[in-house]
């Protein structure tokens, strides 16, 4: 993502307004009951499947470790600015202080960094359970498991929070943000101070986690498209796909809208377009990983069952 800012002077500015929904009041309630639904589903269900996995030593596997963590990142991301956003949906122009935006749009970054290494991490541990299933828990063990979730946190802080810090800019007195959260692209929009090196230095950053993971994601999915082909059990082939389908709906859903909102062209023009391709990313995706994992795997189904007291169908 656009992984520069934003150091500024403190006399020119100590708060931001935004202006969100604030000039479309008849959107306002809408928009506050969708995000609410939004959230509660995202929260109680991404919750749901930690607590299942956790308490079922059947799901004590890679790929559930990695579904465990995908969870509670989206718990995270969500919580970072939704309820926020929901506290201030009804005034009319709301202010936020310079600290407090420059953190929301950190720790937003930051996160949203993490989900994308952590869904091509996720490709990686599905391409080897199927190309090389006899290997599979010698390869992807405890440890490094824990190495390659470790790593996407780390890796994901560096890159977001060093540009950041290490790359000065001016707002110059421009504090209205066209937005209804401090959204680094929207911010990007005020700056005046030359913002050449940030561009490029911003441009590598998105390049780094948005088409890179989602190219090796591709290429991890074509060659199991292609060690599935192989299996011979048309049952055992059509979980496979179903396994792996769900895992692409959620990153064709996340990296999508993410691509279009950070690798395209940017104009100093903030457009309402942007609020409503942030809702797909920030809340929609988090809200769906959930119901999609969930809908659509037997061994989670049978895991909820058990957990409400419920007999597991053979």
């Amino acid at each position: 993502m656009d992984g520069l800012l934003l150091r500024t002077n403190y006399s020119d500015i100590t708060e931001f307004i935004l202006v969100g929904f604030s000039r479309r009041p008849h959107v306002q309630a809408a928009f506050f009951s969708g995000l609410l639904c939004l959230y509660l589903v995202t929260f109680l269900g991404n919750s749901l499947i930690v607590i299942v996995i956790q308490r079922d030593p059947q799901l004590h596997t890679p790929m559930y470790f990695f579904l465990s963590n995908l969870s509670f990142l989206d718990i995270c991301y969500s919580t970072s600015w939704e309820p926020y956003v929901l506290t201030q949906c009804f005034k009319n122009f709301p202010t936020i202080s310079y600290t407090r935006c420059y953190a929301l749009m950190t720790t937003s970054l930051f996160l949203g960094m993490t989900e994308c290494l952590l869904l091509a991490v996720m490709a990686y541990d599905r391409f080897v359970a199927i190309s090389n299933p006899l290997r599979y828990t010698v390869i992807m063990n405890n440890q490094v498991c824990l190495q390659m979730a470790v790593g996407t946190w780390v890796s994901a802080f560096f890159i977001s929070i060093v540009p950041i810090v290490a790359i000065p800019a001016n707002f110059c007195g421009h504090n209205i943000i066209n937005h209804f959260t401090c959204e680094i692209q929207a911010m990007l929009k005020l700056v005046c101070s030359d913002t050449s090196m940030s561009l490029i230095l911003g441009l590598v950053i998105s390049t780094f986690t948005l088409p890179l993971p989602f190219t090796f994601i591709l290429i991890s999915y074509i060659r199991i498209v292609a060690a599935v082909l192989r299996i011979r059990s048309t049952e055992a082939r059509l979980k496979a796909f179903s396994t792996c389908g769900s895992h692409l709906t959620v990153v064709t859903i996340f990296y999508g809208t993410a691509i279009y909102m950070y690798v395209k062209p940017q104009s100093k023009e903030s457009q309402d377009q942007d609020k409503v391709i942030s809702i797909f990313y920030g809340a929609v995706t988090p809200m769906l990983n959930p119901l999609i994992y969930t809908l659509r795997n037997k061994d989670v189904k049978g895991a909820l069952r058990k957990l409400i007291g419920g007999k597991e169908k053979s």
